[in-house]
């Protein structure tokens, strides 16, 4: 275990192992829901009272090579001769049951009407792991009701949660996750899992899998690009997300990201076997991410064959393949070639097939009934306690970003006219990964129930109503009942379209008609009205509205309108039949239509703010088309549609309150310079309007807080591509920078005092512990919550450290008032850094900062904590080095030392340097050996530098050609004498890869 992991999940998952053993031994009736045990004469792996490794041992050996075999895709197929039923990997369910894919319908993808809570980043917005875990229960239980009815479809493993680091606020897939920091993302996927998976541990509700391991916070080039990680970033930050839900036995397995790291896919990382099954007390079911199998051979062009890429895959530990949909066989027929081959032994085969069964005997499938939780049915879904748990989350993850001269909340009994105002104010949108909702309550509603007859609430989208009309004087129209676009003639015949901008040039048109978008319908390549809201992989209700010429050209910019089939037709014109077509190749083979404005959404807006006596603009975005799944964000910016309504609403009514609806940071300066007051909100769900409404009125404390940085502009980030964040100084750890709003920022409608701290033990050793205690005081005249937030910062260091770094946190409700110390506990060993000379954790003797606030910039108390640890003494390159373990470097990237194990240095672009620091070369350094592999025709130079890059060279390697580049030849130099301690440089010129190196007395 990390020495990081939060005390909570130390201690629970200490009981989780001792209830583990203790399951072994357990009787059927001492299980949750009393399950019965197995009929007289039934077999073992039937028998709920053996331990699970008992039964699968039973199972497996009962198994023949092909039924093995046939298990490892993610379709297993039923076994009738043994009564084992189909088993279907993956539903989705990252903020409740989303979707599946139809066994028995090719793949299609079917989503599930379900509770929808706020999206994952909104769930740890909330900085509340009880209640994510309650939230987790749901959804676990949410999938066995949709499970009852069509096992086929609804699986019981569940990809979920999403675990990937919010690194990059950029990232298209951001609301999947949870925060830019390890220790919350930590906490807040275990608290999830948790829940998922109920409170026995032998027994599972369902069965989470954590995505994607490892480094992917990027869209662009997903498959092929390749995520650099010296190790101190590696084993500090990026795994320290993974590893607290998997120690805690708060999931049951992994799945594979499709990017590379140092320059090996995931999907073939020995990780999953050499790390992730360490961290886990119990056997993980890994799996592949959708195709990433066949990227083996496809983009990324890493084997030759499928049979070689999938016994990597087997050899890596994962266990399950997740590609090609419902078509089992090409896996098979890979599989079994690579038996054939000894590529694989049967025994790869069986431990895979282990780890597959001994999820599914504690899911419950071959106990009686179905074990303790078969019984749950569909009634289950969307029920009454659901709906009050989604408004207490969707509550509870509204952060309030400002409020100046309190004008919030909003005083009904001085507020006689409120305008709801936006392009979010009565529409809820859902994401990729959601379900559908059972039921909409969006702002508008909520505020109008909330506030009643006595309050005039009025409303506008602010959006601008149109119509087309052709050179020809006719007009286009959409019918009510979803018919092909067409023109027609008649002053009275046009359909207005209501347009909707989401930055980037991209808008959706929606009919007034009947109230649905404008799509792209690929059979006739014809545009119709029939969208309840923008949907589908390919979304294809995105379209731009171009000047061209005198009037407008309509152009379709679907995900798909950049794929082969789609050709470079993607501009819409009209067929003899009056229907509009997306079939002209340009703007000037296109129909040019006149675009009349017959509602000006602006003035509409602005019209009903100055009528009110607050405006509240609902902004936001639409989750498939600003950013998402294959496409990161290249603007930070609020659509130019909406900032423009936004300003002229604030001119008219200085009133305003900004609700901001998205995803992810959004760089609104001009909104922190000009506005009062700004609340933020995921996309969360159907309960989004009533968590509004109470929050608005003061009926609720906002009291969420950010959990990422959220910079002022985008050019305040580094590369998309770049992950080593303490080099390129990305996340608040690091960052210099000053944000926009600061990790951990939120405020309240009350004020908070915080005390002096106290330490149990003001000196620790390196396996001591101090308990932190803080008196936080409700000073103001509401009733409200504070989430006490607890850094601590390294004074003195070999090696850089974090301006700051979460260790614990406790949100906390106090009365007006009240006060309430909070108690943290803080190990020496969780102030571990990896030492990358000696490849090891390591505590160092150093002064520490304890900084107790409500934000990282929001500081309120200090303590210092001195370590009794240990100074990492000069390095010793005499002895064997991995080149990979540098202290700093440039032009350099990291590689893959063999497709199976290991990392080596080498040049990015020809030329690049890797620094040792404080090197003692003692008596003297007279040679150096190095293992190096030279793919190219010609020999590389490896050259020995002391104290700068360019400074004194000792002497220089020259690689040969070494026949490929995983072809490694040791080879040696001699070098002039030095003495002393030193900053040695390696100087990479060529394509040279280095795996290791010595020096020679």
């Amino acid at each position: 275990m990390h020495p990081d992991s939060p005390n909570p999940i130390s201690r629970r998952r200490v009981l989780s192992l001792a209830a583990g053993a203790a399951a072994g031994t357990a009787l059927a009736s001492v299980l949750p829901g009393g399950a019965s045990a197995a009929p007289t004469g039934s077999p073992e792996f039937r028998d709920p009272a053996l331990p699970t490794r008992q039964r699968v041992e039973d199972l497996l050996g009962r198994l023949n090579l092909d039924e093995k075999i046939a298990l490892l895709h993610q379709y297993q197929p039923a076994i009738p001769r043994l009564g084992v039923a189909a088993f279907k990997t993956g539903t989705e369910a990252l903020h409740g049951l989303a979707w599946s894919t139809d066994r028995n319908a090719d793949g299609a993808v079917v989503t599930a009407t379900a509770t929808v809570f706020p999206q994952a980043i909104g769930l740890a917005s909330t900085w509340d792991p009880e209640l994510v875990e309650r939230v987790g229960e749901a959804v676990g239980t949410e999938a066995r009701g949709y499970h009852s009815d069509n096992p086929d479809v609804w699986g019981l493993q569940l990809w979920a949660p999403t675990v990937n680091l919010l690194r990059d606020p950029r990232w298209g897939r951001n609301e999947e996750g949870y925060s830019e920091d390890p220790h919350l993302t930590g906490v807040i996927s275990t608290a999830y899992g948790r829940g998922i998976q109920g409170a026995d541990p032998e027994r599972l509700r369902a069965a989470p899998v954590l995505k994607h391991y490892l480094a992917n916070n990027n869209e662009i080039h997903r498959h092929t690009a390749s995520s650099t990680l010296p190790p101190r970033v590696k084993r500090e930050y990026y795994e320290r997300a993974f590893e607290p839900a998997l120690s805690a036995d708060a999931a049951t397995g992994a799945m594979s990201a499709y990017n590379l790291v140092n320059g090996r896919p995931m999907t073939v990382h020995r990780d999953f076997d050499d790390l992730l099954r360490d961290w886990a007390p119990r056997p993980l079911f890994n799996v592949t991410d959708a195709g990433g199998p066949n990227n083996l051979t496809g983009d990324q062009s890493y084997y030759t064959t499928q049979p070689e890429a999938d016994a990597a895959i087997l050899k890596a530990g994962l266990d399950s393949f997740t590609v090609d949909d419902t078509d089992s066989e090409k896996t098979i027929t890979a599989v079994r070639t690579a038996l054939d081959g000894e590529l694989l032994a049967e025994s790869d085969v069986d431990e895979a097939v282990r780890h597959i069964l001994s999820v599914r005997i504690r899911l419950g499938e071959f106990d009686p009934h179905g074990g303790p939780y078969g019984r749950i049915g569909r009634e289950v879904v969307d029920s009454p306690a659901h709906r009050a748990l989604a408004h207490q989350a969707a509550t509870r993850a509204t952060v309030l970003l400002k409020n100046e001269h309190d004008a919030l909340p909003l005083s009904p009994a001085r507020t006689n006219r409120i305008a709801v105002i936006g392009q979010l104010a009565d529409t809820l949108y859902t994401d990729w990964y959601s379900g559908a909702l059972p039921y909409e309550v969006t702002p508008l509603r909520g505020v109008r129930t909330a506030l009643g007859p006595s309050t005039t609430v009025t409303s506008s989208e602010g959006a601008d109503r149109i119509a087309l009309t052709a050179p020809d004087g006719r007009h286009v129209t959409a019918t009510d009942d979803e018919q092909p676009l067409r023109l027609t003639s008649g002053a009275d015949s046009a359909t207005r379209f209501d347009v909707f901008g989401w930055g980037e040039e991209i808008v959706t048109l929606r009919a007034a008609s009947n109230g649905k978008y404008l799509s792209f319908e690929q059979d006739g390549r014809t545009l119709v009205n029939d969208a309840e809201q923008p949907n589908g992989w390919n979304v294809r209700q995105r379209f731009r509205l171009r000047a061209h010429g005198d009037g407008h050209v309509l152009e379709y910019a679907g995900y798909d309108a950049g794929e082969s089939w789609f050709g470079d037709r993607k501009y819409a014109t009209v067929d003899d039949g009056g229907r509009l077509t997306v079939t002209a190749g340009s703007p000037d083979s296109a129909t040019t239509f006149t675009r009349e404005v017959v509602r000006d959404g602006r003035q509409e807006a602005v019209a009903a703010a100055g009528d009110a006596d607050v405006a509240v603009v609902v902004a936001g975005s639409m989750p498939l088309i600003n950013a998402r799944e294959t496409d990161d964000r290249q603007e930070m910016d609020l659509a130019p549609e909406q900032q423009k309504v936004l300003e002229l609403v604030h001119r008219a009514n200085p009133n305003t309150v900004l609700v901001l609806e998205n995803s992810y940071p959004t760089t609104i300066t001009w909104a922190q310079d000009n506005l009062p007051a700004i609340l933020w909100t995921t996309h969360a769900g159907a309960e989004t309007g009533n968590a509004l409404a109470d929050v608005l009125l003061g009926r609720a404390d906002p009291a969420g807080r950010l959990t990422q940085t959220w910079p002022r502009s985008v050019e305040d980030l580094p590369d998309v591509l770049d992950y080593d964040i303490i080099k390129s100084e990305r996340t608040y750890q690091y960052s210099t920078a000053t944000p926009l709003y600061p990790f951990g920022h939120g405020l309240s409608y009350t004020t908070f005092d915080y005390g002096v701290p106290e330490l149990s033990e003001p000196v620790i050793s390196a396996d001591g512990a101090t308990r932190v205690s803080v008196t936080v005081r409700n000073t103001g005249r509401r009733a409200g919550d504070e989430v006490v937030q607890l850094y601590t910062h390294q004074r003195q260091s070999r090696n850089p450290q974090p301006r700051k770094r979460l260790r614990a946190f406790r949100r906390v409700r106090l009365e007006p008032g009240r006060s309430r110390t909070v108690n943290f506990a803080l190990r020496g060993a969780d102030l571990a850094h990896w030492d990358v000379t000696r490849e090891r954790w390591v505590v160092e003797a150093a002064t520490h900062d304890l900084l107790l606030g409500s934000s990282s910039a929001d500081i309120r108390r200090r303590r210092a904590l001195r370590v009794r640890g240990e100074t990492i003494p000069p390095r010793d390159l005499h002895r064997e080095t991995t080149a990979a373990n540098f202290d700093d470097y440039a032009g350099i990237t990291l590689t893959d030392r063999s497709k199976q194990h290991g990392t080596a240095v080498t040049a990015s672009d020809g030329h690049g340097w890797i620094l040792f620091h404080d090197v003692d070369l003692g008596p003297g350094a007279g040679g150096i050996t190095a293992l190096v592999a030279n793919g190219s025709a010609g020999p590389t130079h490896l050259g020995v530098r002391l104290d700068g890059p360019a400074g004194r060279e000792l002497g220089a390697i020259t690689v040969p050609a070494t026949g490929g580049e995983y072809a490694y030849r040791t080879v040696r130099s001699r070098l002039t004498r030095a003495r002393g301690r030193h900053d040695v440089y390696l100087v990479l010129d060529g394509p040279t890869r280095i795996a290791t190196f010595h020096f020679e007395r």
